[in-house]
């Protein structure tokens, strides 16, 4: 199968093409416009050097769009690119808009264009996976105001985004819905809980706080820093999303999470003690790690609390987590202590050089 893969230097989308070229099967085309969060460095030289191509494209060009389908003639869509930082929305809401609903529109009709020249057997096997957010459905009540058991998101939850983030990945979900039901085009969506693992953009929370913490710098945490999450291991996510666009049904919602609820200041505390650990040589003046947290003013329309039942994805496609919480912070922790090469590189801003030739 040849794939074409959208937002494929980002974080989830690298994880996705390093996962789907391990399968000699499997062909991948690798779309991404290369904005700051887009890295190259993410996909070892070794795995491009066959049954890969890169095309640098906006998924708003829809000229480009259509060269990109015509030249590579894809089976399948993977769709990834998105902007996705809430603080980023806050702060510029224009850009989510963009790229994440008239994006979206763009490369939707570019596909339907595509598929609608295919084959009867080719309409057939061809797939368009939206990879969306478990952020679409707001949030849920906290442990400490509920009695009894605690509710958590399926794959029937009302949406109720709370920021322009999430607000611009519910347009697009429903985009993606209305384009299977009024044309009949062969969508799926998925709606995952909150990854992390390798080559995260160091912006995010998990990588932020190592970063900090291995420089002596203030560990900042919104409010109380009792919000909670998901968390899913980026690796178990890529399993996941190629199992759907290679086994899932046309026209399903399939939720994925970690099966790890925990406070965002759980997080830090388990950064900071894995770090006591694997690095007992602290920055000059920093005696302990925790010392270094640092409680800030919470961010506007905060979501309390994301859970994910994933139990549809289990039932129907096979699929759950190889890495609990413990596992898989640890082997976070440990590449980036690993891969100080790829970080400074992000850092630095020397990451948009050299793999294109720059």
């Amino acid at each position: 199968m040849k794939i074409l893969i959208t937002g494929g230097a980002g974080f989830i989308g690298s994880a996705v093409v390093r996962h789907v070229l391990q399968d000699t099967d499997h062909e991948v085309v690798n779309l991404d416009k290369l904005t700051y969060a887009g890295n190259l460095d993410s996909i070892p030289v070794e795995l491009t050097e066959a049954r890969y191509a890169f095309e640098q494209v906006d998924i708003c060009d829809g000229v480009a769009l259509d060269k990109v389908f015509n030249q590579h003639q894809p089976d399948a869509v993977m769709h990834l690119a998105a902007e996705s930082h809430v603080d980023r929305s806050i702060d510029g809401p224009g850009d989510f808009i963009q790229t994440n609903i008239v994006g979206t529109y763009m490369l939707l009709e570019a596909a339907r264009r595509y598929w609608s020249g295919l084959s009867a057997d080719k309409q057939q096997i061809f797939r368009f996976h939206h990879i969306s957010t478990d952020e679409v459905y707001g949030d849920l009540p906290h442990p400490d105001e509920v009695d009894g058991d605690l509710p958590m998101f399926t794959e029937t939850t009302a949406y109720a985004p709370s920021s322009p983030y999430s607000a611009s990945k519910a347009s697009s979900d429903h985009l993606v819905r209305a384009w299977l039901r009024t044309y009949g085009f062969p969508t799926i969506v998925t709606n995952c809980s909150n990854n992390y693992g390798p080559y995260h953009f160091p912006e995010k929370l998990i990588p932020h706080m190592i970063l900090n913490a291995l420089s002596g710098k203030a560990l900042p945490v919104y409010g109380d820093g009792s919000q909670i999450r998901d968390w899913l291991y980026v690796e178990d996510h890529a399993r996941a999303l190629v199992k759907v666009v290679t086994e899932g049904e046309v026209g399903e919602t399939y939720n994925i999470g970690g099966h790890n609820e925990k406070r965002n200041i759980e997080v830090v505390h388990t950064l900071c003690d894995l770090l006591e650990e694997l690095v007992p040589n602290k920055p000059n003046g920093v005696t302990a790690y925790c010392d270094l947290i640092t409680y800030v003013k919470d961010r506007p329309g905060h979501d309390v609390r994301y859970a994910i039942d994933a139990s549809k994805i289990a039932d129907d496609l096979g699929w759950k987590p190889e890495e609990t919480f413990t596992s898989g912070m640890r082997k976070t922790v440990l590449w980036y202590l690993a891969n100080e090469s790829w970080w400074q590189r992000v850092l630095n801003g020397d990451y948009k050089l050299d793999r294109l030739g720059e």
